[in-house]
């Protein structure tokens, strides 16, 4: 059984695997199932819980830079790149090879990354989250109110109160921008796939602007298992 983890700035999730086959995925540290597997792959930030994980379990192992991987980078600073990024990736093109794939991952922030027909990843975009968004909005000023997303499925174009008016400038500015990226990036690649994923994921899902979008919750757990497989050859 391979297990894998996505330690995010936010929240841990997992999935575990036999073979290619996604068997259970919840949230929270699995710490049975960290003794019952016979491989663990994670990526993670870098943060302490993941640094006590890897000094608490020897068979565990955080994807790093210079492991081998079932696609290309072609990126100026691949010792820079998250690895989440680099999961998402193999994600994509284990769920859809020889197939170009836009991979729109939201989470604390928000990365835009895109990998060609040839399973060749070229890089993409970073941009704010959309908590991140709202949070820096009420900060910064002195009377606008901290927006709660929960619940939140569509954003206002013309916003009538406040809070609307937030909600269009942060979530509909956010759904135009991606929608932009898409644009682009099918004017290189008519065929291409986009794959949403993130934590923060169903509230890019809005009619009009994200039809066509193949929703993937567990994109990065994917990803690593198919690095785990590729590294058993």
């Amino acid at each position: 059984m391979n297990l894998t983890l996505d330690i995010g700035n936010t929240a841990v999730k997992w999935a575990t695997f036999e073979g290619r086959d996604l068997k259970d995925c919840g949230y929270g540290m699995p710490n049975e199932l960290l003794k019952q597997a016979e491989r663990v792959l994670m990526c993670t930030s870098g943060n302490e819980l993941s640094e006590s994980l890897l000094a608490e379990t020897p068979h565990a192992v955080s994807l790093q830079y210079g492991m081998p991987l079932p696609i290309e980078i072609d990126y100026k600073t691949p010792e820079t790149l998250g690895a989440d990024r680099v999961a998402d990736a193999c994600g994509a093109v284990s769920l859809h090879p020889g197939e170009p794939c836009l991979i729109i991952d939201a989470g604390t922030c928000i990365t835009v990354d895109f990998i060609d027909a040839k399973g060749v990843y070229h890089g993409g975009a970073i941009m704010p989250g959309l908590r991140m968004n709202l949070q820096a909005l009420h900060t910064f000023t002195a009377k606008l109110p901290l927006i709660d997303l929960e619940g939140v499925k569509r954003a206002p174009v013309l916003g009538r109160s406040t809070e609307e008016s937030i909600l269009a400038g942060t979530l509909g500015a956010t759904l135009l921008a991606l929608a932009g990226y898409v644009a682009l990036y099918k004017g290189k690649a008519p065929d291409l796939r986009v794959l949403l994923t993130g934590g923060d994921a169903e509230n890019l899902m809005t009619p009009g602007i994200g039809n066509g979008w193949e929703h993937v919750p567990n994109l990065t757990l994917i990803g690593l298992n198919e690095i785990l497989t590729y590294n058993e050859k």
